[in-house]
């Protein structure tokens, strides 16, 4: 697709410096941008790039002081980075915005969906479906009974959503995720073998959720496991059975969450973070990564290590720790020399 200068500041409501009908068809780095693309600057670490860019149009904060003449096109606007983020949600629509229903496909009975849906080759919708409008739903996608899905979803190929799972609006779900798979649970009998526990509840997923790849969400025992509006969930995590996660919470990669932990609103969770069972994390909290909470922690906790501790406590600690060695060494040389004595 192409766009000019002028169409580019009309998106995201920028002021033009130069020739506003120069012209765009790709997106690209302020290092390497070459005839015809579109790059931004959003970090001042890279203003050297602006001066020697050979990009037809660079987007720049309004404050941007020159030091000599460039050859882009420059659009000034408030914010570089959230600019040039939509522009690539505009160029992504654009690639995404098919319809239809492919003929190799299987839609069951007392399926219900709205206008411009997209339905990819070998996707199934099973008994009771229910799906809204502008929804794009790629090849190989398996969506179980009663399920409901909101308007202007995206769900990418090899999704699986197993029955009564819920999802809202604006949801984008990426390939491989499984949604409502059962929950991990057993009872011992009286031998000492493991009992499964049968999980008859749900996963509701609520609006403007996007999921990464290969991640499990299981379903409640009883109940919903729910993953409230804003939450965003990077590739690999694991989210266990009645789990609550907060409105605009962040997990990042490899994060895994036991069952029945309840996480506060606008929580981060850095990768490889594990959280245990039956915890309640605070609204604001901040894991840093590789973590271990097996404790729960009140909101704007900043936490961090195995088991988490205070951010600041953990540092200090490390001080210690990495000196440790050395620490012991000086200590063995103290009981050596009081055991000649």
């Amino acid at each position: 697709m192409e766009l000019k200068a002028f169409e580019v500041a009309k998106l995201i409501n920028g002021v033009i410096e130069g020739d506003s009908n120069s012209t765009i068809n790709k997106l690209s780095k302020i290092e390497n941008g070459d005839n015809n693309s579109l790059s931004f600057l959003g970090n001042s670490k890279y203003n050297d790039f602006l001066y020697k860019s050979n990009a037809s149009i660079v987007i720049v904060k309004k404050s941007l002081e020159l030091k000599k003449n460039v050859k882009p096109t420059l659009i000034r606007v408030d914010d570089p980075n959230l600019a040039f983020s939509k522009l690539l949600e505009h160029f992504n629509n654009q690639q995404i915005n098919r319809s239809g229903i492919d003929s190799q496909s299987m839609i069951g009975g007392n399926v219900t969906y709205g206008d411009n849906l997209y339905f990819g080759i070998y996707s199934v919708a099973e008994e009771g479906v229910i799906i809204g409008s502008n929804v794009k739903i790629h090849p190989h996608v398996h969506i179980s009974e009663n399920v409901k899905i909101g308007d202007n979803c995206v769900i990418y190929p090899g999704v699986k959503i197993y029955r009564n799972s819920i999802l809202g609006n604006n949801c984008i779900i990426h390939s491989g995720t499984v949604i409502g798979s059962d929950g991990f649970g057993f009872n011992k009998d009286a031998k000492g073998n493991n009992l499964k526990v049968v999980h008859n509840g749900n996963v509701i997923i609520e609006d403007d959720v996007e999921i990464g790849s290969n991640c499990s969400i299981d379903r409640a025992t009883l109940g919903s496991t729910l993953i409230k509006s804003g939450v965003k969930i990077d590739n690999l995590v694991q989210i266990a059975h009645n789990v609550v996660i907060g409105n605009n919470s962040c997990l990042a990669a490899q994060v895994g969450v036991a069952g029945s932990t309840m996480i506060g609103k606008d929580c981060l969770i850095g990768g490889q973070v594990g959280i245990a069972g039956h915890l309640k994390i605070g609204d604001r909290v901040q894991i840093q990564a590789k973590s271990g909470v097996l404790k729960s922690f009140v909101d704007d906790s900043v936490i961090m290590g195995y088991p988490a501790i205070n951010y600041r406590d953990y540092n200090k600690s490390y001080v210690h720790f990495k000196n440790f060695p050395k620490i012991m060494n000086f200590i063995n040389k103290l009981m050596k020399k009081y055991n000649d004595q």
